[in-house]
């Protein structure tokens, strides 16, 4: 019988305590490479979300400051700037209070002007400028909701106190980074407003710049010329703005990281005592192996490639199951056929690298567990051995 064929039957010599073992070490790699690959991914989101030509304009104070309205006039006359909105939180809340999804005021004109690479159908976009009341959706929100166009949603005010009803025009793409957002003409909320002293403020300004070169100018430009104003303006890239979001995930992912390697941890003595077990179980062998001549070394190896072996295995199972579950998330996420509910993660993809760094600490985890176990089975005393077996 060869080395291999013997290293496979052992393993087989109790079935139902190596898939255990195997499934367990699966499952800890497919934590391992899921978390490796959270800040990678997240790069990519911010990379389709952010344009290296929009600023966005804000508070110095923070978001919850407003500026005033006649700031975004100002902004329009500065050079280099092709195009301005401006985005008023609403805080809408549709059916339930849970259902609370990112909602703006907004002027309908600057869509195209700010935003022309988010691919919005442009005949969306003229419906939006003639509907009072329309509101362009983002992909993921609509199939969240299972909305569909032309349909008539109630948004109830939060943070402004109207509920007001929303004829659907459009859809924002979800490859535009921004699928969960929800759009709708400002001037709909001013004239709901008028009874209760009207609205006279926006939570920020959005800006396109007409060169990527241009984008440090404009910026010095905004604040320096609101400087000393009743609202001091804070002016950053759009990629910068969305990264204060997600450096608050860092550490989430950090803490998850530590679990991760723990599980790893808690999984290398499961399979050392699998191990060890199986060692125990086969001490007459391995004394009459030796006593056949065997030496140390073949019986240390054999030993140690059983926990390798199967260890490897968890470990084609767990990255090969985790590339394949993000590699048909992103597929479903780019043909619009993503998962609602996981939001932006639905597009997270897997490189290779990383599924190979999960089948690496896999047969490490392997090679540790098992080599303490190995060690002591090559050493084993021939005669002690034989003592017990007689």
């Amino acid at each position: 019988m060869t080395y291999p064929r013997l290293v496979w039957k052992n393993l087989l010599r109790h079935p139902l305590r190596t898939v255990f073992t195997t499934l367990a070490i699966a499952l800890s790699i497919f934590l391992v490479c899921a978390v490796l690959t959270l800040p990678g991914a997240l790069d990519a989101v911010l990379g389709r979300a952010s344009s290296n030509l929009r600023i966005t304009v804000h508070h110095k104070a923070g978001l919850t400051y407003w500026l005033p309205f006649a700031f975004v006039q100002k902004v329009r006359s500065l050079p280099g700037v092709a195009g301005v909105g401006h985005y008023s939180w609403f805080g809408g809340i549709y059916d339930e209070p849970k259902n609370l999804f990112p909602n703006f005021a907004m002027d309908p004109d600057s869509v195209e002007q700010v935003w022309p690479d988010y691919g919005i159908d442009p005949a969306a976009v003229a419906r939006f400028r003639k509907t009072r009341n329309g509101a362009l959706v983002g992909e993921t929100t609509m199939r969240k909701f299972g909305w569909r166009i032309g349909q008539e949603v109630t948004l109830r005010g939060t943070l402004f106190p109207v509920d007001l009803a929303f004829q659907l025009v459009g859809v924002i793409p979800a490859a535009s980074g921004n699928g969960v957002v929800f759009w709708f003409n400002r001037k709909y909320l001013e004239e709901a407003m008028e009874e209760r002293g009207g609205m006279r403020n926006v939570g920020m300004i959005w800006i396109r710049a007409g060169r990527p070169e241009d984008v440090p100018g404009i910026m010095h430009a905004v604040d320096a010329l609101f400087r000393n104003s009743e609202a001091e303006t804070a002016s950053e890239t759009e990629k910068s703005f969305y990264v204060s979001f997600f450096s608050a995930l860092n550490g989430f992912i950090r803490v998850i990281l530590v679990v991760g390697f723990l599980v790893v941890g808690a999984v290398v003595l499961i399979a050392a005592n699998t191990s060890a077990m199986g060692v125990r179980e086969r001490v007459p062998e391995i004394a009459i192996l030796k006593s056949l001549g065997f030496q140390r070394r073949p019986i240390l190896l054999a030993l140690l490639a059983e926990s390798t072996l199967q260890a490897g295995l968890g470990g084609l199972l767990g990255a090969g199951g985790a590339y394949a579950l993000f590699t048909a998330l992103a597929a479903a996420g780019k043909t619009g056929g993503g998962v609602p509910f996981l939001g932006p993660l639905a597009s997270f993809r897997m490189s290779l690298p990383v599924a190979a760094e999960g089948l690496a600490v896999a047969l490490a985890v392997g090679f540790v567990a098992g080599l303490v176990p190995a060690w002591n089975g090559a050493r084993l005393n021939v005669v002690e051995a034989l003592r017990r077996l007689f």
